[in-house]
């Protein structure tokens, strides 16, 4: 099993950045998917973004094109998601979660995170 930790984020404001991490610790498979999903009050939890075990390939839902870039360092075991140009539309609970090879699903979950972006 994989235990998945976020850490980051916190009150930010219009236009600023933040980072956000995610530790993974356990027995994490080498072609490991990880995601960064986000849920704002009263709205869907979406897909902010993921990358693959080689961080070769990348997804972003298109409202953060551009502004966020998922990266991971498989030697610490930890991806991280940098966020800029920051709207108050970024407001959410932030979740990494992890998806191994061959499930359809995400398998485990952060706690998540609270970023609040206000001017």
């Amino acid at each position: 099993q994989v235990q998945v930790v976020e850490s980051g984020g916190g009150l930010a404001e219009v236009g600023g950045s933040t980072r956000l991490s995610c530790a993974a610790s356990g027995r994490i498979l080498t072609f490991t998917t990880f995601g960064w999903f986000r849920q704002a009050p009263g709205k869907d939890r979406e897909l902010v973004a993921s990358i693959n075990w080689n961080g070769h390939s990348t997804y972003y839902v298109d409202s953060v094109k551009g502004r966020f870039t998922i990266s991971r360092d498989n030697a610490k075991n930890t991806v991280y998601l940098e966020m800029n140009a920051l709207k108050p539309e970024d407001t959410a609970v932030y979740y990494c979660a992890t998806r191994e090879p061959g499930q359809s699903n995400y398998n485990y979950w952060g706690q998540g995170t609270q970023v609040t972006v206000s001017s």
